[in-house]
């Protein structure tokens, strides 16, 4: 693992190095991005700074500097990290050191970015439906934040009953997201997805599977889909196009017809999208 702060290049990641009384620690107050590498190339990081941009305006925060971000994504990726086949850049943005509590003071913004090889993940998986909902009409709704005590929670769950992931719905009842993945699904031999209107997080993968793929945004209940879904598949920066198996106590083809399609239109097209 290798992590940058603030300019600077660690030489032990995982010493202290953030300040106790940065909000990112304090109360989650930040928002982040993780970004899949391949031999040491970050994958459509264009677009993931452009949403945590757009997380950070949300937040209320300063405008992440980009050109910095990029300077860390090169020193964390200059010594080895092509040797990996398959890695994650974790780019945090922090509101920085402020008093305690939920009000902010004055402090500089903290930046962080990290990196570490993965395991390529498997072709297929297991998902739960949690008795917890996301708020769509939240005031983090649809963004990346630092703030996932929820999914921990949730994924926990899932992950004692089998799962590799935990589905919401949203207030309305209806199909909302995983706690690190979009959700597409088939029904009547079409591709659907929940639109962002149901409170999930625009995905970078879910934004390229539909320009792709060409799935219909939907918003159904989330009971009927797990009722009617002829085949059903996750998305997300780590597990490209991921076939779920099972689905609480359904068991779904895995992959599908359209999984299939949809996973090798994936890996046809997916060095269209690496940023030089």
């Amino acid at each position: 693992m290798r992590a940058w702060l603030n300019g600077d290049l660690l030489t032990d990641p995982t010493a202290g190095a953030v300040a106790v009384t940065d909000h990112g620690f304090t109360v989650g107050d930040g928002v982040f991005e993780a970004v899949k590498t391949l031999d040491g190339r970050p994958f459509a990081l264009t677009r993931h700074l452009a949403r945590l941009t757009r997380s950070a305006a949300g937040l209320g925060l300063p405008a992440p500097d980009l050109d910095a971000v990029r300077r860390g994504v090169e020193a964390v990726l200059s010594d080895g990290a092509e040797r990996d086949p398959i890695g994650r850049l974790r780019i945090t943005c922090t509101a920085g050191p402020h008093p305690m509590g939920s009000g902010r003071g004055g402090g500089p913004p903290t930046l962080v970015v990290a990196y570490s090889a993965i395991d390529v993940a498997a072709g297929s998986t297991s998902v739960v439906t949690v008795p917890w909902t996301r708020n769509e009409h939240g005031a983090t709704a649809g963004l990346k934040t630092t703030s996932y005590a929820e999914n921990v929670i949730a994924l926990a769950h899932a992950a004692e009953r089998g799962g590799t992931e935990a589905i919401f719905a949203n207030t309305a009842g209806q199909l909302c997201e995983g706690t690190g993945s979009n959700v597409f699904y088939v029904v009547d031999e079409e591709l659907r997805t929940p639109s962002l209107a149901a409170g999930c997080l625009a995905g970078v993968t879910r934004a390229l599977v539909i320009e792709w793929c060409g799935a219909r945004e939907v918003d159904e209940p989330l009971t009927d889909v797990v009722a009617r879904a002829s085949e059903a598949f996750l998305v997300s920066t780590t597990r490209d196009v991921q076939a779920i198996a099972r689905w609480d106590d359904r068991d779904l083809p895995a992959p599908g017809p359209v999984t299939k399609e949809c996973a090798e239109t994936w890996i046809a097209r997916e060095a269209e999208t690496m940023d030089p």
